[in-house]
Parts: structure tokens; sequence; C-alpha cells
């Protein structure tokens, strides 16, 4: 079969004349709440799974829902011409807890617009990935220029913990010479941006004990140590008073050669007046290539249900970034000795792994990376800029590590507001348009290298 190659503006058009079904699909998966975290209702999971699967066998797609002991994968496939390369799609249809309602504008699984842009949990991180990889597939239609199997994972937002059995179960399915992970961001709006970096992850649980049971705090403190402020003090080890982390061990990186100044970052964040930013060296080199550590959450008693007691035991999970180049191990080992070095006051101190995650770092030439600077270009009018990103996608050191050959494009729907992962995360629709514009344009040259 042979296919004559659609003009980019063929493909504009295409695109726009389609977003508007595009939003509408993109709303119903916004709708569902499918958190993969255990305490919350994986049927969501389930019917966000089904619900990425019809959208794709209603375009011709063989599809089958891939469980191998996690969360389900929606998996599909759809041939192109005899000889074409082979695409890989990815995106995930699991998303992140909503938290407390009272954050939101809008309710989060109502997605909602507001000034040219939709807000919901999940519109852009990463819904809006599945939608966009549907845009172009849609502006094709049945003359797809290349063959395209389709991974959508249920379970990236907790570490994608079955991947591997995945891999070992459907790996020859999922070999491709490209593989378009729509799950990152931008620079900016209206700067497109390619991702040649991701930190890897290590993520933890710290229990500190003091006490065999609590205690009356009138009757002990002053004498006797807490659970709750060992477990501070432990915690403020982690950082130099500066806010360097003082962690012995770690590797650090150097990030883009990008203009970004303290302006932009106390916007992008959020950052409060008066609030200093924390660490030493260039700002991306902070937020792109070198370690952090977070404490995410804390186990003990509530302000509101607190009693004049000495706590015996209080936990804390803690995230820690880790440069692209990072051994995910070593930084666990350093992290643990740290934390084992530092038990204050004598107290009982354990560290379990939650889970972790490789760094990524790409080597961003060849004709399919020009291809795709090209296919930014046709959409934006100016080709992208390679970025770093400081969050982690575990599937990215997977495919490189079973795939090495295959080249991998680490794209975005996102944007510097979109808020993923916290409350009112949004979508910028005019943006998203040109996200999928750039992707039909994408597959329409990658087919040229047929």
């Amino acid at each position: 079969m042979t296919v004559t190659p659609l003009t980019i503006d063929e493909l504009r058009h295409r695109v726009h004349t389609l977003m508007p079904q595009v939003r509408t699909d993109l709303e119903a998966l916004t709708r569902i709440p499918s958190v993969s975290l255990d305490a919350f209702d994986q049927g969501e999971v389930e019917r966000s799974a089904s619900a990425t699967a019809a959208l794709f066998e209603a375009e011709g797609f063989d599809v089958e829902i891939s469980r191998e002991g996690g969360r389900p994968a929606v998996i599909a496939r759809k041939a192109g011409p005899a000889g074409a390369p082979t695409v890989l799609l990815y995106a995930h249809h699991d998303v992140q807890p909503p938290g407390p309602d009272e954050l939101w504008t809008s309710p989060p699984f109502v997605p909602t617009e507001r000034d040219g842009r939709l807000y919901g949990r999940g519109a852009a991180d990463d819904k809006a990935g599945i939608m966009a990889h549907l845009a172009a597939v849609r502006a094709h239609g049945d003359a797809l220029p290349v063959n395209l199997v389709l991974f959508v994972e249920g379970e990236e937002e907790i570490g994608s913990e079955s991947l591997p059995a995945t891999l070992a179960a459907h790996g020859e399915k999922l070999r491709a010479d490209a593989i378009v992970l729509a799950d990152s961001t931008n620079w900016a709006i209206g700067e497109p941006a390619l991702t040649v970096t991701l930190r890897g992850l290590i993520r933890v649980v710290v229990t500190v004990s003091t006490l065999a049971h609590g205690v009356h705090s009138g009757m002990f403190g002053g004498a006797v140590p807490d659970a709750i402020t060992a477990l501070v003090r432990l915690l403020a080890t982690l950082h130099e008073d500066d806010g360097e982390i003082a962690v012995a061990g770690l590797v650090t990186g150097t990030a883009s050669d990008l203009p970004y100044d303290e302006a932009r970052l106390r916007a992008e964040s959020g950052l409060l007046d008066g609030v200093a930013i924390i660490g030493r060296g260039p700002l991306l080199d902070r937020i792109w290539a070198k370690p952090s550590i977070t404490t995410i959450g804390i186990d003990a008693p509530t302000v509101a249900t607190a009693s004049n007691t000495l706590v015996a035991s209080a936990s804390a999970k803690i995230s820690m970034r880790i440069a692209p180049a990072q051994d995910p191990a070593a930084a666990y080992d350093a992290l643990r000795a740290h934390v084992l070095e530092h038990a204050p006051w004598g107290s009982q101190v354990e560290m379990h792994l939650d889970d972790s995650g490789e760094g990524f770092a790409a080597d961003a030439q060849g004709p399919i990376y020009d291809a795709a600077r090209a296919a930014f270009a046709d959409a934006w009018g100016h080709p992208p800029v390679d970025i770093g990103v400081g969050g982690s996608i575990p599937f990215v050191a997977a495919f490189a590590e079973r795939f090495p050959e295959a080249a991998l494009l680490v794209t975005g729907v996102e944007d510097p507001d979109s808020r993923a992962h916290g409350a009112d995360e949004s979508l910028h629709l005019g943006e998203f348009e040109k996200v999928c514009v750039a992707e039909a344009a994408l597959l329409a040259r990658l087919g040229t290298l047929a």
C-alpha cells in the first residue's frame, strides 16, 4: 500500500476540524477518577483503561488490556504501509490523587474551561497525552504513514511496578524504531521543547521510634524524647542551612543552557514573597540535573486529634530526585547511610524503599530527532529547544534499556502553568492543538524515512 503524504497545511486543517471531538473525548476521560494509589477505588482505573481501549478500537486498532500483576495497560496496534517504520506511542491513563477539594477552583474531576485552559485532574497529566496520540491518528485516518503501536499504562503515577513483567510478556509487540512519550512539558507558551534528560527517583519511608508506647508529656517531657521531634530533627539533617543537599555520595549534573531567572522560577512555582530559593548553582541545574530531597508526607497525630502525649513512633515519606546519570541503588545506599548515621538521641530508625526509577539522558541526534524537530517547527513556526525535566518517568529508562536501538522522543502536552500533580491542574487548549499538529506532522515525516 502506498500512502500519499499529507501536507502540513492539510494536517493542520484536519486537526483543527477534529479538535471539538478530541476535546469531548478528553473531557470524558478526565471525568474518570483513575487514581492508581491503593487507597482509591481501582474500579475507576479499570474503567479508564476500558474507555481508552474503546477510543482506539474505534479507530481500527487491534486492542488488548494487559495487567501482568499490576494496573491495567492498553496495548494496541494498527498497521501502516509495508516496510514503513514502526512508532510506539506512550501515555498513561492513571492520575495523581486530587487532594482537598477546597484547594480547587472547580471540582477536580469536572473538566472546566477558564481563560482558554481546561481544568481537571488528568486534563494535562496525562490524559491529554492519550488524546494527542488519538488526534494524530484521526488526522491520518486509514492512510497511516507508519506502523503504530500504542502503550497506555495505568500505574505510571505509582512507579510502573509491573512494567518489567509487561515488557517480559509483550516486549516484542512493543518493539519500535521510534518511541513518542507524550508525558512531559514545553518550555513556555509558544515555545515547544524536546525533553532530553530526566532525573531519577528514590522514594522511601523513614520511621523513627523512641518509646515502647505513648506516655504523658507532662510526666516525662523534658527527659524523654518524642518520636515526632526526633523525626523532624532527622529530616532537618538532609539539607544544609542554604538548602543544599547534605547527603554525601550523590551525583550532580549540568542542565541545558537556557535563560531562566529567579523571577520566572518564583512565578512558575508560586513561591511566596519572602521565601528564599534554596540550593546552589544555576537554577536549571538545581531543578533538572542535581539531586533534591522533599518530605512529601508524615504519619503522626493530627492537630485536631493530638493529646498531651509523647508520641512513640512517627514516619515520613521522602522523595529524592537524583541526577540523570545517578545509579538508583547507589543513591538509596547513600540516603540510607545518612539517615542511620544521623538518628537523633539514639532513636531507633528504619528506612524502607517505596519505589525507585532510573534517570534518562538522550543522545538526541539522528534522522528521527531531525524529523521531530522539523515537526515541531511545522506546528509552532520554529524548532523546539532541548530541555531537562526534574521529574521522573520510569517507563523511559526501562524502554531505553530494553530497546537501545529505538529513538526516544519525550514530548510534552504541559506548560509551566499546568500544575501537574497540584490543585487546579490544567491544559492550555491552544497549545494542545499545536501538540496534536506536531505529532501528526511527526508521523508523516517519519513515514518518509522508510
